[in-house]
């Protein structure tokens, strides 16, 4: 389920009696939850129908308590669960969620896991209210909900600028957004933002991040990917070690993929491996840099260098001089 429909809604003061938001991706649920919070009431209401409780300092009957509560000189109330998932009587709430009250639009915050979909209490929830799953962004659609997200706010982006962000940022929606909206106040509305800008006003090195160390290993550029490491080794918020294996582990096992593949087209990889086309096309010739035989080889010399990043085999070498190392050797 989109999250976009239901704040559309919301928007046009229809709302639901209960909203039971639960999921890993807290930010479609925040952003649900804000956008009851600003439409339901006039800000004048608020003082004495908005209610929001915390599930760590609340429980069942003092919830019900409030949802079941009249307005004062207002359409309805409103009631916030916060921090539901550390609520210990979701299903002690079974009898309200039977039978809510017409007067009260009722939310439950449930972050960063999914409810119980078999539970007595979320099955009455979804029959006289909303229940909405707020799922992660997988990491092969993280860049198309970039550009997405960007294009909706009256911008273009470079498919570089949003591998960057994806990459540096990871698949934390809210911090992306987060710097999203900074450059959409710093940037003119309809530019295309591309490497630069996010260099300019991320902080993000358009030529010193491990999107550009994967592409310079993937074509055994070693003057570019030592240059890069040393970057790093100077610059130790820049990533980690951690990161770097990671990103590396996904690449050669991609390659490893395209050698078995019986299409071996730019189209088939990109829907197999679930990459955008340009991306394909690079991990194609990557796969003739390195036959299997290397890439096995490359895996295992991941796995060693994880187990001494975390002190295995390892008394002395700093993360920057692992990394060279480690870097070398799979280029040779």
């Amino acid at each position: 389920m989109d999250h976009l429909p239901i704040i559309k809604q919301i928007e046009a003061k229809q709302f639901e009696p209960i909203y039971f938001l639960h999921g890993e991706e807290a930010y479609y649920i925040d952003a649900i939850t804000d956008a009851i919070l600003k439409h339901a009431l006039e800000e004048h209401e608020k003082d004495f129908n908005q209610s929001i409780l915390y599930g760590k300092d609340t429980d069942a009957t003092s919830l019900i308590a409030e949802a079941k509560g009249y307005p004062m000189m207002a359409e309805r109330r409103v009631v916030v669960l916060k921090e539901a998932q550390d609520f210990r009587g979701m299903e002690d709430l079974l009898p309200y969620f039977e039978a809510p009250s017409e007067q009260t639009v009722f939310v439950i915050n449930y972050k960063y896991k999914n409810y119980d979909s078999r539970k007595k209490s979320i099955k009455a929830a979804q029959k006289n209210g909303l229940v909405f799953k707020s799922a992660k962004v997988p990491e092969y659609k993280l860049a198309d909900w970039i550009g997405s997200y960007v294009k909706n706010k009256g911008f273009g982006i470079t498919p570089k600028a949003t591998m960057l962000l994806a990459e540096f940022l990871g698949s934390d929606l809210s911090k992306i957004i987060n710097e999203l909206e900074k450059l959409s106040i710093l940037v003119e509305a309809g530019t295309t933002i591309n490497e630069i800008h996010i260099e300019e006003n991320i902080g993000i090195s358009k030529d010193y991040n491990v999107f550009e160390l994967v592409n310079a290993i993937s074509v055994r550029d070693v003057p570019k990917a030592l240059k890069i490491v040393d970057y790093f080794d100077h610059n130790p918020k820049a990533t980690s070690i951690i990161v770097v294996i990671s990103n590396l582990f996904n690449h050669f096992s991609r390659l490893m993929k395209i050698h078995f593949m019986e299409n071996k087209s730019k189209d088939a990889i990109a829907g197999a491996l679930r990459v955008p086309p340009f991306v394909a096309n690079q991990m194609l010739a990557s796969a003739k840099i390195y036959n299997p035989k290397k890439l096995a080889s490359n895996i295992s010399i991941l796995h060693e260098f994880d187990l001494k990043s975390k002190g295995i085999n390892n008394s002395s070498f700093s993360e920057g001089e692992l990394m060279k190392e480690m870097v070398y050797r799979l280029m040779h």
